[in-house]
């Protein structure tokens, strides 16, 4: 073959690791930095030749699993993908592309193309390019459904070469920095974000199922509420106002129940400053539903039809399988107080220490009023009319029978407040304008909200949140992070 040494060297590197050792390592881990300078000479010959190596389109008529499908001697088969694999066997050379679908193999026989042609592709492509091919389909000795190519062209010019390795990778978080990478290479990955997918669109399908219509409401709000968290903070420079990011979108849509929505949800971005962990991430996706005329208890019974019908939905079956152990989605979900769970102790720890034995479905009803300033009383008065769904220990949904009363939740509010300016950065802010709108009059109503990332990992049995989102916010490398 007619190829410079450092491509023939770098097509060793790339495709036949056993390379990368003995006398050949100290030659490649030198020329490891000039692979880029390698293609991009091969891009400006290519321009040269009046090549463009990033045309606009491609019409490809089938995917890899469609053209797979196809009964063998099929014609005009035009696909397209990234190349994976390219194995040169002299005038035949074996290559697989990877599309969205999945992946095929090609093959260039010097015969049916053109001495010319055949020269054309070994000395100007490399894995990690992107190429379109036209040809029939065909079987070989081994029994491989391929593709015999008849015409190609180049479809994306790759400038770095592939790692090697990446299945075998240490540093977790260097997959997340990297995502595309771990997304060409881990099928895994790239399922549970097929299957986070499916989820979402049986919740929300419900929810539409059920009436409720879905909005919008701000992300950039003047002050943060709905929760009890440390908001993010910034600047509005067209207005010259110091605003948050939201921490929950509950306040706007109870706002509009107040002008007349009766069933609003709402999936979207909310935002906490608080630590990192398995289970917490800054960002996340949230879903909130209010429903007027409703209770905590009607919630229950529309969160255990919900569960049913999605892991229905998405494994067509009603259980999972999460950290070793079944777990079952089936009516009626089992039902603890906050004081059973907790031995009658108030404290986060308590709580979370309670809940880690809870591993089938339990709703953690009644909590004390302190912990949910949003929430209408019991006659106890000491309680909320509430509830968190635990699963496997983990904390899904928390839902209330909303507070409509303004001068209970003004009581609250300030209460919060003085909280706050003892130094909780945590605790809730007086909202006038929301205070107002009370007094307009609410219906009575039940709030529900989902933390659908830490759903996905449970559904998924992720270890991290980080493992189900596309793109986590990522440290800077060696800098810790704090929680």
């Amino acid at each position: 073959m007619e190829i410079c040494r450092d491509v023939a060297l770098q097509r060793l590197y790339e495709e036949r690791p056993i390379f990368r050792s003995f006398f050949f390592y100290a030659i490649l881990t030198d020329m490891e930095q000039d692979f880029k300078k390698i293609r991009l000479e091969k891009l400006e010959n290519l321009k040269k030749m009046g090549v463009n190596s990033y045309p606009a389109k491609f019409d490809r008529t089938h995917t890899s699993a469609e053209a797979l499908k196809l009964k063998m001697g099929a014609k005009k088969v035009r696909v397209a993908g990234r190349l994976m694999l390219i194995r040169d066997l002299g005038r035949i050379c074996f290559a697989h592309i990877q599309d969205g679908a999945g992946r095929i193999q090609i093959a260039f026989n010097e015969k049916e193309i053109g001495k010319e042609q055949y020269k054309f592709f070994i000395k100007n492509f490399d894995l990690g390019d992107f190429i379109g091919v036209e040809g029939e389909t065909f079987k070989t000795k081994a029994g491989e459904k391929t593709i015999l190519v008849k015409k190609f062209e180049i479809l994306t010019k790759s400038l770095l070469p592939l790692p090697d390795k990446w299945h075998g990778i240490t540093d977790t978080e260097e997959r997340y920095r990297r995502r595309h990478l771990d997304l060409i290479f881990n099928k895994e990955a790239k399922e549970k974000f097929i299957t986070r997918n499916k989820i979402i669109k049986s919740l929300t399908g419900f929810l539409e199922d059920k009436g409720f219509l879905e909005v919008d409401t701000p992300i950039i709000q003047p002050m943060a509420g709905g929760a009890i968290a440390e908001p993010f903070k910034t600047r509005y420079n067209a207005y010259d106002a110091d605003v948050y990011l939201r921490i929950a979108p509950e306040l706007y849509l109870k706002r509009l129940i107040i002008g007349g929505f009766e069933k609003v949800y709402e999936i979207g971005k909310a935002f906490r400053n608080e630590g990192v962990d398995a289970n917490h991430n800054p960002e996340f996706t949230i879903l909130e539903f209010y429903w007027a005329y409703a209770d905590y208890e009607n919630l229950m019974k529309l969160t255990e039809e919900m569960l049913i019908r999605l892991a229905k939905d998405v494994f067509g079956k009603n259980y999972i399988t999460a950290g070793g152990k079944k777990i079952i989605f089936k009516k009626p979900f089992a039902r603890k107080t906050f004081a059973q769970v907790t031995g009658g102790k108030k404290s986060d720890e308590a709580f979370k220490n309670g809940i880690k034995k809870l591993i089938q479905p339990t709703f953690v009803i009644d909590h004390p009023t302190e912990l949910l300033p949003l929430a209408k009383k019991n006659k106890d008065g000491k309680t909320v009319q509430s509830f968190q769904l635990i699963v496997a220990g983990q904390e899904l949904v928390k839902a209330y029978s909303e507070l409509n009363d303004p001068a209970d939740q003004l009581a609250r509010f300030e209460e919060q407040d003085k909280n706050r300016k003892k130094g909780d950065k945590e605790a809730h802010q007086v909202d006038n304008n929301y205070i107002e709108a009370l007094e307009y009059g609410m219906p009575p109503t039940a709030g529900w909200g989902m933390g659908v990332d830490r759903l996905v990992k449970l559904l998924t049995d992720s270890e991290t949140l980080r493992e189900i989102m596309f793109f986590p916010y990522m440290r800077e490398k060696d800098k810790k992070i704090k929680n």
